[in-house]
């Protein structure tokens, strides 16, 4: 695909990596089940992240000196703004998670783009350059694509379709991301019908360490999704912490999507 990046990354590095955390604290309770917002209990799962879970992220990070690219719903900006202030001031990129938890596919042309524009409001108002979108769910409707290009969004994060950062037509670059790496399908459990297992850390760190290998040979890009909710107990932070040395001592850059898309040509 024209403007796709083979594998030219920085001093040579033999691959390249981004550590993505997409907060959304309470909005994905809450986008799930509009009536969760009255359910505290379920609520404090989400509530979590920003409570114990991205101060400890933070210091992880900081011990690795690595940067990470953290995906904010706008209402748990609104919510937490102190929180979204330590991110930017340890370094690191903020993108864009809607301003609710509503998937794109759901809202008319109309509410997508309150939505995109109430979360833009929201973040930058709080100090952030906005450059990079992920949906919630990673969905798009027909229109995400032009709205991203009319709001002067550099790249989309949310298909699944290869392994290196490519253009899309129209500009916008799309750094892809992969179920396999993303911590919920492994770790989210399924209260309403308790039919979906939480796997164990030494499950999730193969299947991502066998894949980093993979992506490793091929010269390509390593995306991790990670939800503070999840990742963030302390059991999964030495998952990280070990996944960390692990990209370190393979040989990856290891730098933010928005710093991964700008190398797109």
């Amino acid at each position: 695909m024209a403007g796709t990046l083979q594998g030219d990354w920085p001093g040579g590095a033999r691959y390249a990596a981004s550590l993505t955390f997409d907060f959304d604290a309470e909005e994905v309770w809450i986008g799930e089940d509009p009536a969760n917002a009255e359910r505290p209990g379920v609520l404090s799962q989400g509530t979590y992240a920003a409570k114990v879970a991205v101060p400890l992220i933070l210091e992880l990070l900081a011990r690795h000196e690595v940067r990470a690219t953290f995906f904010v719903c706008g209402g748990d900006a609104d919510r937490h703004p102190d929180r979204i202030r330590e991110i930017l001031a340890a370094g690191h990129e903020v993108g864009h998670h809607g301003y609710t938890h509503r998937s794109p596919t759901n809202l008319t042309a109309d509410e997508e783009e309150r939505e995109l524009v109430r979360g833009l409001d929201t973040l930058r108002g709080l100090g952030a350059e906005v450059v990079g979108y992920r949906s919630p769910s990673w969905d798009f409707s027909p229109h995400t694509l032009r709205l991203l290009g009319e709001h002067g969004f550099e790249y989309s994060s949310n298909l699944m379709d290869d392994i290196h950062p490519y253009r899309h037509p129209g500009g916008v670059v799309e750094v892809p991301v992969s179920w396999l790496l993303d911590d919920a399908p492994h770790f989210w459990f399924s209260g309403t019908d308790w039919a979906k297992t939480i796997r164990t850390v030494d499950e999730v760190y193969t299947l991502w360490h066998d894949e980093m290998t993979g992506i490793a040979d091929l010269g390509a890009h390593f995306m991790v999704t990670m939800h503070p909710q999840f990742i963030g107990r302390p059991s999964r932070l030495a998952l990280l912490d070990r996944l960390l040395g692990e990209l370190r001592a393979t040989g990856a850059w290891i730098a933010p999507a928005r710093d991964v898309a700008r190398r797109v040509t």
